[in-house]
């Protein structure tokens, strides 16, 4: 099921044939720079199955994005439910992943804006947060070009003190 469209993308259901391009890219060094580590096929794996589920019981979540010209997987976006030990949980994240290949090139911002005017209108939540380690400044912008408003920083509490991702940045939208 195609969930959205954008001019040049489709965001859609995901599909068995996305777990090999999905791995490939949760295992390159580059896209997972700001995350604890680069995932292996068995976390991808499960990974794809909890978006899969939030899909089919909340009836939104990440979708995986395609290239309507040439129909190549490039990652995800869209929402998560979110539960973690922090003060503005539980909340609803907007959230991106994408190729390498594929950044710079304003697909994040095309398929999250799309997402956002989606949620105004047909989702039954009227907010959204986004956040990530204080050195994604690619992500930050994207937040920025969709009309997020930073709201401070915070610990993320899975990660140790210390650790040099600990640090995010916390973004907001209402509606």
């Amino acid at each position: 099921m195609i969930h959205l469209e954008t001019p040049r993308l489709l965001l859609r259901d995901w599909k068995e044939e996305d777990i090999a391009p999905f791995a490939a890219m949760n295992s390159d060094p580059i896209v997972m720079r700001h995350f604890p580590a680069p995932l292996t096929d068995e976390q991808t794996l499960a990974f794809y199955r909890r978006i899969t589920d939030e899909l089919a019981i909340r009836g939104y979540g990440l979708y995986a994005v395609q290239r309507k010209d040439d129909a190549a997987f490039l990652g995800y976006v869209g929402f998560h439910h979110f539960d973690f030990d922090v003060d503005f949980a539980p909340g609803i994240e907007i959230g991106w992943r994408l190729r390498a290949d594929c950044w710079n090139r304003g697909y994040a911002t095309e398929a999250a804006s799309a997402c956002l005017e989606y949620a105004r209108r047909q989702l039954p939540f009227r907010e959204v947060y986004s956040f990530t380690a204080l050195c994604n400044h690619p992500s930050e912008r994207v937040m920025q070009k969709i009309g997020m408003q930073r709201l401070r920083e915070f610990a993320h509490p899975s990660l140790s003190d210390g650790h040099p991702l600990q640090m995010h940045m916390l973004y907001h939208r209402a509606w």
